[in-house]
């Protein structure tokens, strides 16, 4: 579900989710201009396309990220400040011939960027990932839940 309409960009987000970083700005972009790295809205429209999962298991925080036609050479996964995970990476541009007549372009180009606020059990130093099939999947393993230790007292008399 949609939190936030269309007309802001089409970013779909949940603005209850405290993990979740990936908030609408309403001045990205803005007074900036292009071709001097900032964001274009053809950048933001490839932002908003990685579409990423993130599951809990007893075990580790799971994410996984629709990344059709990309290789794992093209897509970056880093572990900011200790507890931001961010997902990264640039899916290039046809080449245009002079001669060619689009009908339709659909397909985003650009860069993309989604980053995750990981709670405090996770072992960002044991973080894993990997790709197959235009699927990125990234496994951040769990600090054990420590079970308190009971110890039985005799009762004298």
């Amino acid at each position: 579900m949609s939190l936030i309409p269309s007309i802001f960009g089409g970013r779909r987000t949940n603005v209850f989710d405290p993990f979740s970083l990936d908030v609408w700005d309403p001045f990205e972009g803005f007074m900036t201009p292009s071709g001097m790295g900032s964001a274009t809205g053809k950048d933001v429209a490839a932002f908003t396309n990685a579409k990423v999962d993130w599951r809990e298991t007893p075990e580790a925080h799971v994410f996984k990220a629709d990344l059709p036609g990309l290789k794992k050479e093209e897509v970056k996964v880093e572990v900011e400040d200790g507890n931001i995970l961010q997902i990264s990476g640039e899916r290039s541009s046809e080449n245009e011939e002079k001669s060619d007549k689009w009908h339709r372009v659909e397909r985003s180009s650009g860069k993309f960027m989604r980053r995750f606020r990981l709670p405090e059990n996770a072992k960002v130093e044991e973080v894993k990932a990997s790709m197959e099939n235009g699927v990125l999947s990234v496994m951040v393993p769990k600090v054990p839940e420590r079970k308190p230790e009971v110890k039985s007292i005799d009762i004298s008399g």
